[in-house]
C-alpha cells in the first residue's frame, strides 16, 4: 500500500487529535465529545499499524467510546464510531462465528445512530454496508485461504492462479475500502475543524 500525502496528512491530524484528547481527558474525563474524538483518532491511526498493534489500538478506541456512551448513551457520532470499531474488529478476525458476533453488534450501533439522527446519509449507508459485511468477510477468508493453498501450483495453472490472485486482491481492496469508509470519514465529526490554526490577527 502506497503512503500518499493525503495519508500522511490524515496521520498527522489523527496523532494531533489523540494527543489533544489525552490532555483534555486529564482536565475533564466526563467530556463525551472528547472521548469520541479520541476513539476516532485511534481508529484512524490503527490503519497505519501492524495487525497486532492495530488490534490493540482498536480495543483502546472501543474502551474510549464505551466511556463516552456511559456519559451520553444517545450521542449519534459515538454510536456510529463504535459501529465502525466493531466492524473493523470483525474484519480482522479469521473466525467467522466470532466475526459475526462483532458484525451483529456493529449493526445494532449503526441502527441506534440512524435512530438518533435519521436524516444522516452516512449512517444509513453504514447500516446498509453492515448488512453485507458478514458475506464479504467470508469471501475474503476463502480467497485468503485459497491464495495460501496455491503456493505450490504448477506453471500450467499460472493463468488461473493469477486470476484468482487478482480476485483475492480485489476482495482485500473491498475490505480495506470498508475500513477506510468506516474510519477515514471520521474527520467530519469535527476533528479537522477543531484543529485549524486561528486566523492571523488583522
Amino acid at each position: 500500500m502506497e503512503f500518499t500525502q493525503a495519508d500522511f496528512d490524515r496521520l498527522l491530524v489523527a496523532e494531533h487529535t489523540r494527543k489533544t484528547s489525552e490532555v483534555n481527558y486529564a482536565k475533564d474525563p466526563l467530556d463525551a465529545e472528547n472521548l469520541t474524538k479520541w476513539g476516532g483518532a485511534l481508529l484512524e491511526l490503527a490503519q497505519f499499524q501492524t495487525v497486532s498493534d492495530a488490534k490493540q489500538m482498536i480495543n483502546d478506541a472501543i474502551s474510549k467510546l464505551d466511556e463516552a456512551l456511559m456519559i451520553n448513551p444517545s450521542k449519534h457520532e459515538t454510536l456510529w464510531c463504535m459501529g465502525n470499531a466493531l466492524s473493523t474488529t470483525a474484519f480482522m478476525t479469521t473466525d467467522s462465528d466470532e466475526a459475526k458476533v462483532s458484525f451483529d453488534k456493529a449493526a445494532q450501533f449503526f441502527q441506534r445512530a440512524v435512530d438518533a439522527d435519521p436524516g444522516n446519509e452516512l449512517y444509513q449507508k453504514s447500516l446498509e454496508v453492515a448488512a453485507k459485511a458478514p458475506e464479504l468477510h467470508m469471501d475474503f477468508q476463502k480467497a485468503a485461504a485459497s491464495q495460501q493453498g496455491m503456493g505450490g501450483a504448477s506453471s500450467a495453472s499460472s493463468t488461473s492462479t493469477a486470476a484468482k490472485k487478482k480476485k483475492s486482491s480485489d476482495l482485500k481492496y473491498d475490505v480495506f475500502g470498508w475500513i477506510i469508509l468506516a474510519v477515514g470519514i471520521f474527520a467530519w465529526v469535527g476533528m479537522a475543524k477543531s484543529h485549524l490554526p486561528p486566523p492571523p490577527p488583522r
